[in-house]
């Protein structure tokens, strides 16, 4: 795919980390871009510098996606690409146990529905809403191109560490629907592909003490840094122009491979 003024993209999570530098590296290529977050300030101030448009939208609600993938066509035209950068992360172990009574404490229900309804249910619900408009455009090419898709997983999906059991769950089940949603969608000439980030300076990642920070970066093999957000929004652009990339899932990692801790 050529990405060019002629494009429109949809970038979920659009308005910080990963997402923010997958948008502006669409738009640096004349992509018209939309935003979906739910962080209104954020979204806009971005939106307006990149000479895109901010929709709120919360991706575990039908009626709010929906109306987000209107206010966007409304803006752009049909989009071509999606980008699914959209999520939370959570830290709760299966089982603990509290300090004065030595009680067991469950992980809460609602943590793990909640982080699997964002991350997992959220992605796969602006794939369908994303795909539904794709298929009534006109090919792009010869080949019969209409769209290109790229999830977001995390290195969890494969290497999940202690207290990751619901965002491993929810990143693995992105890495895992990869493959079939590229098959249900090849007959219709839409591409779909996903990136397993590893440790990345994001806002998350920046709310660590820096010492923090660099114990984490001094864990990958190399190289022996955190990862940059433009690196993964170069891959992201990368799965979106090559036209032969299909159903594949890249860990984009400097090698690293989580232990338990």
């Amino acid at each position: 795919m050529k990405l060019d003024s002629s494009i429109a993209a949809v970038v979920t999570g659009g308005a910080s980390g990963l997402g923010e530098a997958t948008a502006r590296a669409l738009a640096a290529k004349g992509v018209r871009v939309a935003i979906f977050d739910m962080n209104a300030e954020r979204g806009e101030a971005v939106a307006k510098e990149i000479s895109g448009v901010f929709c709120l939208v919360n991706v575990t609600d039908d009626a709010s996606v929906e109306a987000g993938f209107a206010k966007a066509r409304a803006a752009h035209g049909q989009e071509r690409v999606l980008v699914n950068c959209a999520g939370i992360a959570t830290a709760m172990k299966t089982l603990g146990r509290d300090r004065e009574t030595g009680a067991v404490k469950l992980h809460p229900m609602e943590a793990f529905e909640r982080t699997i309804a964002i991350n997992l249910t959220g992605t796969f619900r602006c794939i369908l809403h994303a795909a539904a408009g794709m298929v009534l455009a006109d090919p792009l090419d010869a080949d019969g191109a209409r769209g290109a898709i790229v999830c977001t997983a995390s290195v969890a999906a494969e290497d999940g560490q202690v207290g990751q059991a619901a965002y491993s769950a929810s990143k693995g089940g992105v890495l895992a629907m990869t493959l079939p949603v590229a098959r249900d969608l090849m007959g219709d000439g839409i591409r779909v592909n996903t990136i397993l980030p590893g440790i990345f300076e994001t806002p998350m990642m920046k709310g660590l003490p820096e010492k923090a920070q660099a114990s984490l970066a001094q864990q990958v093999p190399f190289p022996r840094r955190l990862g940059r957000p433009a690196e993964y929004a170069a891959l992201a652009l990368f799965m979106i122009e090559h036209d032969y990339m299909n159903g594949e899932d890249v860990r984009l990692d400097g090698a690293i491979r989580m232990g338990p801790r």
